[in-house]
């Protein structure tokens, strides 16, 4: 018997989801399972893996990174799990669904639906420790901007880097001395006031096309440091998500989209 797998993304940013009331191997051997899972080449393929129980108009949520890493939170994946609730339990637009998420609980409100493609505004919560600071790296003295949005977050404001800088800085800010348990990059730049584009470095992936806690961060650092509006479309190499910064936290609007249901076929379940 195989284990039974399905696969969503949002702009790209790809996560596999596995039912815990499938799973009968023990919780420290859900690391090397991931790894597994994750591989481009060997396995499915994914940035990540969200072992997840459904309940009532909600889910649990427990994320793992592509190298088996654990993550309080994916803004992305926490949509592509609302989807997977939607669909299983046929809601209609302006349901809401609540996951609890290593960050806390989660409410997504959804907006519609087209196909296997569901569009949803997050309410992630109130940013927290926002402040700028220096950093030596790679030889280089950077001021970048610093949060927590659910999970911890490194925003370098200013025009975006070319492949080369990115990878270097991108792969030294993630696992720089400062952030002991890693951190996720962006670089933002602010092109209007109402539009930043970014570049995502993501923590225990590497680069991706998408991320809905990078482009929220980015949007409130931009927001406190670098003179946009509260209230932005921020344009990832995978497409536009819109993030409003209120006086009761971060929203989080774009979709997510259901793509593959299988079976995986390893005696490692």
């Amino acid at each position: 018997m195989g284990l039974s797998v399905i696969k969503a993304h949002a702009y790209g940013n790809d996560f596999l989801f596995v039912d815990i009331t499938e799973l009968h191997i023990a919780s420290d051997a859900r690391p090397a399972l991931t790894r597994r899972l994750c591989h481009r080449h060997e396995g499915i393929g994914a940035d990540g893996v969200i072992f997840y129980g459904l309940r009532t108009r909600g889910a649990t949520m427990s994320l793992f990174n592509a190298d088996g890493s654990a993550s309080e939170l994916s803004g992305n994946g926490l949509r592509c799990l609302g989807a997977l609730v939607a669909r299983a339990q046929r809601l209609e637009r302006g349901a809401e669904v609540v996951v609890d998420t290593g960050a806390g609980p989660k409410t997504l409100e959804l907006l519609g639906r087209e196909g296997e493609r569901y569009t949803f505004r997050a309410a992630l919560g109130a940013p927290e420790d926002i402040r700028q600071t220096s950093i030596e790296v790679a030889g280089e003295a950077l001021t970048a901007s610093i949060l927590r949005l659910g999970n911890p977050q490194c925003i370098v404001l200013g025009p975006l880097p070319d492949a080369s800088r990115f990878a270097r800085i991108g792969s030294a800010l993630a696992t720089h001395e400062m952030f002991p348990a890693g951190t996720n990059v962006e670089f933002a730049e602010v092109e209007t006031r109402d539009r930043v584009r970014i570049l995502i470095w993501e923590r225990g992936v590497g680069p991706t096309t998408s991320s809905g806690t990078g482009a929220s961060a980015s949007a409130v650092a931009a927001a406190a440091h670098g003179g946009a509006a509260r209230d932005v479309q921020v344009v990832a190499p995978g497409g536009a998500q819109r993030v409003e910064w209120r006086r009761d936290g971060v929203y989080l609007t774009g979709w997510a989209e259901i793509v593959f249901n299988g079976e995986w076929l390893s005696d490692a379940r």
